[in-house]
């Protein structure tokens, strides 16, 4: 993809960035999870700005480093992620949550950086993974057979 960061370029990354933090939010907000669309598109998005920011100040100011700020970008997500795990006895909830938004942050710096492609990949994987492999996985192992928390 070019380096190239024209005003119309930027658009397109962030429009881009908006789409595929719904598509896995519309999952997410399907199921309930209380990190839905709204959550996984501003993810997307901030991510993707500040990738764009990463690559534009190096080409203003002559120097620096465009793996700084993704780099805070992925150290941060842990923490909005563990506040999407809940702990319920000896049951935990949200783990899925907290990777997909995790895995937002990292769509968002994909499409920052203008890697359309490999950003498309992830997002059809991770909605095999949220939404076929949720299916199989109800199959392999049943409700039914899973611990129950009991006092």
């Amino acid at each position: 993809m070019t380096n190239d960061l024209s005003e119309f370029v930027i658009i397109i990354r962030l429009v881009l960035a908006f789409a595929a933090g719904a598509i896995i939010g519309i999952e997410r907000s399907s199921r309930r999870q209380v990190a839905g669309l709204r959550t996984h598109i501003l993810i997307c998005l901030g991510a993707s700005c500040l990738m764009l920011l990463s690559m534009w100040l190096p080409k203003q100011l002559g120097d620096g480093d465009p793996g700084r700020i993704a780099a805070q970008v992925v150290a941060g997500m842990g923490f909005l992620g563990a506040g999407a795990i809940i702990k319920l006895g000896n049951n935990i909830r949200g783990l899925t949550t907290a990777a997909s938004l995790w895995l937002t942050a990292a769509i968002g710096l994909t499409i920052g950086a203008g890697m359309y492609i490999a950003a498309i990949t992830v997002v059809v994987l991770a909605l095999i993974t949220l939404v076929v492999l949720h299916i199989v996985e109800r199959k392999l192992f049943p409700e039914d057979n899973w611990k129950k928390d009991t006092p």
